[in-house]
């Protein structure tokens, strides 16, 4: 199990580029690139922060989602093609930084006229999949509210013509969709690749590990149960904390706790 943070966590702060440089100085050892633009998905951006990341592990690619994964699913063959093009260019980055997941969010349940088909769903999520298996990534779904997977159960269905799907535990999602975490862990598995952490205070605020009464000696030891062998990184909002150097001693806090199980 190792421990890092996503470059998500210092939107609007520092660009990827900076972002890289900035955790390789703090020690932190693998991270997730969250990629924001059309520009950031082209292969030469991955080869500008593949020479800026130093020692950081790239564990995981992750885009805008509503920017093509929703179009993945589309019936429009033009619509189609155009997403897969997408798709293609930022699973080469993913190569370019080594990264070997891409957390993905899928169809974006925007409209009040959303209608779940699971079996046209689950055989476009097994194309997408073998997609990003052939290019040496793994397909890696995240429970999030407003997007595909908003519901403990739904990987489970997934997974029936795709075994080889990878999951993301989101815990900040977990807490907006009002179910259990351990629910979503449940689902998941021994798929589960990576989780994404944050913390909460007594009163409900959003805040970095470490700060609110979230149990992570918990969650730890229940990851060890189950044999979690992949990344927990920290995804926060840059509003939930002041000066960066509150980053860092958060990712300490996990690291810390992570290496006394």
């Amino acid at each position: 199990m190792k421990v890092g943070i996503s470059t998500a966590s210092l939107f609007l702060r520092k660009n990827n580029e900076e972002a890289l440089p900035l955790f390789d100085r703090w020690g932190v050892p693998c991270a997730e690139v969250f990629l924001t633009s059309f520009c950031e998905y082209a292969p030469a951006f991955a080869r500008t922060l593949a020479a800026a990341k130093g020692g950081v592990e790239i564990h995981s690619v992750h885009v805008l989602n509503t920017q093509y994964e929703p179009q993945l699913y589309a019936e429009h063959p033009r619509v189609l093609e155009d997403a897969y093009g997408w798709l293609k260019e930022v699973l080469a980055s993913a190569n370019i930084l080594g990264a070997h997941n891409y957390t993905f969010h899928g169809i974006a349940r925007l409209k009040r006229t959303f209608r779940e088909n699971w079996q046209r769903f689950s055989a476009l999520t097994a194309q997408i999949y073998e997609t990003c298996r052939a290019a040496g990534v793994r397909l890696c779904y995240e429970n999030v509210e407003w997007a595909f997977y908003n519901r403990p159960g739904l990987f489970a269905l997934l997974k029936k013509d795709c075994q080889g799907l990878g999951g993301v535990l989101d815990i900040k999602q977990a807490r907006i969709t009002g179910y259990d975490w351990r629910e979503y862990l449940a689902d998941m598995g021994s798929n589960l690749a990576t989780v994404h952490v944050s913390d909460v205070t007594a009163e409900g605020k959003m805040c970095l590990p470490g700060q609110g009464v979230f149990d992570f000696a918990e969650l730890f030891a229940r990851l060890r149960g189950i044999g979690f062998d992949g990344a927990v990184l920290i995804e926060n909002y840059a509003r939930d904390y002041d000066e960066p150097e509150e980053l860092r001693r958060s990712f300490e806090y996990l690291a810390d706790l992570a290496a006394k199980g």
